[in-house]
């Protein structure tokens, strides 16, 4: 996969094969990892003060995406988007 960037769409599979759309919303760097952060663009698109769902994929070392297993890195990844999302505001 090709350098990932903000506004990018894609298409994920989940376990069952359900294929979804999912928009970048961000981009960082966490202890060397790089992870990108997506939501669903059918929730993006819609109008509503509602939470969005946010997920979060490590970027390995040749490009492909990767699901985080681990609680501990899921909270450091996290805590790191809400930082970039927090300086932004």
């Amino acid at each position: 996969m090709e350098e990932i960037v903000v506004g990018e769409i894609f298409t994920l599979s989940d376990e069952s094969d359900q294929e979804q759309e999912v928009e970048v919303l961000g981009t960082m760097n966490v202890e060397g990892a790089e992870y990108i952060a997506v939501g669903f663009v059918e929730d993006l698109q819609k109008e509503t003060d509602e939470d969005i769902d946010i997920f979060f994929l490590k970027v390995e070392d040749d490009g492909e995406l990767s699901y985080i297993e681990s609680d501990k890195e899921f909270e450091k990844v996290s805590a790191a988007f809400e930082e970039i999302m927090d300086e932004q505001d």
